[in-house]
């Protein structure tokens, strides 16, 4: 096959958690859906979560640093690591020129685009939060599109930006508006998520919350807690002590799964877990993690509790009573309940990842045209 008869290529640039990871898996899916060859560039750490990724995407691990991290000496050296992946970046895309680069944010997605902005390849970066992250405030000037997934997002002046919504993986558009069996009196399930990485507040403060929930509740719980590793067993041990039925895991999956069978989520207000939250159609309880850059994920939590879809309750609040109330809220009042799944709904953005992959076609279009 000569090279002009290839099919398009797309490089994706994210790394470091879940929250940037799933959207790129989403517009992976969907590219590929599309015909297009497509690459993620990513650092050793955000590679370990390229698992659900389809096969035919391409690893392009590059280095990169953050000065968020490591003593001085390990400051002094972040300009260096930097360019050296910008350099590495850049050697890959002479050698295969990609049609579009798109930015998820992270750390690990500036040699990419720093390689994309030198060779001057149509670029866009997706921002997830209700607030840029650092890395794309960098390049928020510096590319063709931004694209948002929480809407209203705060952006630099004289910045545009186009609301797409946050694209999630094909395994939660295949669960979106998934049915929902109010609470009532039999088998019920909770979900407990603290991002891709787990949350500690969340270990110390729910298992003891559920514990204090009236017993015609407690018989028909069974709790999923995603917590980390360092706090698992004894997570585990506190619900087998009590009698509740729980999986403790560091990380689920399944999540999609999961939360289409819950009948209530509790969760950090991380974007990635709104959008799924939304899409699916579940209430929840969200706990913005307090020392999210900007207050993001405060940000992030606003459209389902403006939906009446969420109880949000603030870190510095967040206490085993304050949960216990705020549980049974929602279990003890069906009507309430199913209306916080409307809710939820009202805001989703299922067809996010289109409407990302739209963008994406349409730049490498206007690319050619030109």
């Amino acid at each position: 096959m000569t090279e002009r008869f290839r099919p398009p290529r797309l490089v994706m640039a994210a790394g470091g958690t879940g929250g940037h990871m799933f959207p790129a898996q989403a517009l992976a899916e969907e590219m590929l859906r599309r015909g297009w060859r497509v690459a993620l560039s990513t650092d050793a750490r955000g590679a370990r979560y390229t698992g659900g990724f389809p096969d035919a995407v391409e690893i392009e691990e590059v280095p990169s640093a953050t000065f968020a991290r490591g003593g001085l000496a390990a400051k002094a050296g972040v300009p260096f690591k930097i360019a050296g992946g910008v350099m590495s970046a850049m050697m890959k895309m002479r050698r295969d020129r990609p049609d579009v680069v798109v930015g998820f944010g992270g750390y690990p997605s500036i040699p990419a685009l720093g390689a994309a902005t030198l060779l001057k390849i149509p670029r866009m970066i997706h921002e997830q939060n209700g607030i840029l992250g650092r890395v794309n405030q960098v390049f928020a000037r510096r590319v063709d599109l931004v694209a948002c997934g929480t809407w209203p997002t705060t952006l630099p002046e004289g910045v545009e930006a186009v609301h797409t919504g946050n694209p999630v993986r094909a395994s939660v558009r295949e669960r979106a508006g998934a049915g929902y069996i109010v609470p009532g009196d039999y088998p019920m399930s909770i979900l407990v998520i603290g991002g891709s990485q787990g949350a500690r507040i969340l270990s110390d403060v729910v298992p003891p919350a559920i514990a204090g929930l009236p017993m015609e509740l407690l018989r028909h719980l069974r709790v999923s807690h995603q917590a980390r590793d360092e706090d698992g067993a004894r997570v585990q041990a506190y619900y087998d002590e009590q009698g509740i039925y729980a999986d403790v895991q560091p990380f689920f999956t399944d999540i999609p799964a999961r939360m289409t069978e819950a009948q209530l989520v509790i969760s950090r207000s991380g974007a990635s877990s709104v959008a799924d939250i939304s899409v699916i159609g579940r209430p929840s309880i969200l706990i913005p993690f307090a020392a999210a850059a900007g207050d993001h994920q405060t940000a992030n939590a606003r459209g389902l509790v403006e939906a009446g879809a969420a109880i949000r309750i603030p870190e510095a609040r967040f206490e085993i009573e304050a949960l216990t109330d705020a549980i049974r809220a929602v279990l003890e009042n069906p009507d309430g309940a199913l209306k916080m799944t409307q809710g939820a709904l009202s805001v989703a953005r299922p067809d996010a990842a289109e409407r990302l992959a739209d963008m994406v076609e349409a730049l490498a279009g206007k690319e050619q045209a030109e």
